[in-house]
């Protein structure tokens, strides 16, 4: 089985209206050996940063000279993306040998398991194979009840800034999901919580009391900007550092708080990480599509925020890189988002839209979409693809101007490929 074949496999077992639990991805991994059982592991849920915050901790363990997995989701162009070690994506030769064993495993289940359960047994496995001294692993959705939760106790659970989305999942409170998403923690772990409201804090320093669990409270009052510009940030954190990301956004000076704070925790659960491996580690953690800035002259960003809490960091971080100027966007959003909301944060800043139609089926059309911006007072320009959105926002432009590609990851990953990122 080749991968692109595995891939098509895996994506016809959709998950829509599937009972949630646990047992289909237990059932799935005990018939290929329980693989989960014999990995150790960084385990970070959350609603917006927790892939930064995976990308930035998994980068400095591996210059600590560890083997490190990093599993996350979704992908934005290759499905490889979602399985890596050491920063380098599963090959298509593992990823078909892989998940045709494991989709053969879960062949005569008597509840199929889901296309994320079948992902996250192909994960285990691989991550095993691979001899992954630790993983971090991505939550997919909430926490409880995601298929990532069948792990024995990590040794960090972390949970980044939690915000309003996929209530009828998770519920329509911020005390709902960040009960659901408390559910990663487990006797035996250290916890990291991302400084944020005393309504989630709260929730989440029960749990860890109930469970006896050591928790880290980032803090936002500890970090020092020292410089930040389109070359990346720098800063020092409590009493560490100087240290540098290339990550842009503010935003991404707290996920660093929350991945320095993890490896804190780690050093005081006796793993080797010296400073100058974080400050290697932080340095070269990448993570695409995340005020990415791909081009210059005129400028152009890259960033998948998709929902409000998103959108008011991405345009925070337009305005301090940018200060005092109009921004052409090029956007495309889903119909079932709150993109009201979404799109009232770019509003100020926009000198005008090109939108395009996302490539899922609850896409909000390109044409309606410019219709609701023209109605909100702004210029809009539909297109028919992302590459003709691409070239129509690149002729609109001076070579001044900023451009910013934005809305859904749906389409981030094809914005990549027709620059030639990917």
């Amino acid at each position: 089985m080749t991968g692109q074949e595995a891939v098509e496999l895996i994506r016809q077992e959709a998950w829509t209206g599937r009972k949630p639990g646990l047992s289909r991805t237990r059932e799935l991994l005990k018939r290929v050996g329980d693989p989960h059982q014999k990995l150790k592991y960084v385990h970070i849920t959350g609603t917006n940063g927790k892939g930064s915050t995976a990308a930035m901790v998994a980068s400095v363990l591996a210059q600590a000279g560890l083997t490190v997995g990093l599993y996350t989701s979704p992908h934005l162009w290759s499905f490889h993306e979602r399985f890596q070690v050491n920063g380098v994506p599963i090959s298509d030769d593992a990823l078909g040998r892989i998940a045709e064993r494991v989709i053969q495993a879960g062949r005569g289940m008597e509840d199929p398991a889901t296309e994320f359960e079948l992902m996250t047994a192909v994960g285990m496995l691989y991550f095993l194979e691979a001899g992954c001294d630790l993983v971090v692993l991505e939550v997919g959705l909430g926490g409880r009840m995601d298929s990532t939760n069948v792990i024995p106790a990590p040794e960090v659970a972390v949970i980044t800034n939690i915000g309003l989305e996929h209530t009828r999942e998770l519920g329509d409170t911020l005390a709902q999901i960040a009960t659901e998403k408390s559910g990663i923690l487990k006797p035996g772990c250290d916890a990291v919580l991302y400084h944020q409201s005393g309504e989630v804090e709260k929730v989440v320093s029960d749990a860890c009391r109930r469970q006896g669990i050591p928790l880290t409270l980032t803090d936002p009052e500890g970090l020092r900007v020292l410089g930040s510009g389109r070359e990346g940030q720098t800063f020092t954190y409590r009493d560490w550092g100087t240290f540098h990301i290339s990550l842009l956004g503010r935003y991404q000076l707290y996920n660093a708080a929350t991945a320095l704070e993890v490896v804190a925790a780690l050093v005081r659960r006796g793993w080797r990480i010296s400073e100058e491996a974080v400050t290697r580690g932080l340095r070269a953690a990448v993570w695409p599509a995340r005020m990415e800035l791909v081009r210059r002259n005129p400028d152009m960003i890259l960033d998948g925020g998709h929902n409000p809490q998103c959108m008011g960091a991405l345009r925070r971080a337009l305005e301090e890189l940018y200060p005092n100027r109009k921004i052409l966007f090029m956007t495309g959003v889903l119909s079932d988002k709150d993109y009201p909301s979404m799109l009232g944060e770019l509003l100020p800043l926009s000198k005008g839209f090109v939108t395009i139609t996302p490539d899922s089926d609850r896409a909000l059309s390109a044409g309606e979409l410019a219709q609701y911006l023209r109605q909100a007072g702004a210029e809009a320009q539909p297109c028919g693809s992302v590459s003709e959105g691409i070239r129509t926002v690149l002729d609109l432009a001076q070579p001044d101007d900023v451009v910013c590609v934005c809305g859904s990851l749906y389409m981030i990953g094809e914005a990549r490929h027709a620059l030639g990122l990917c």
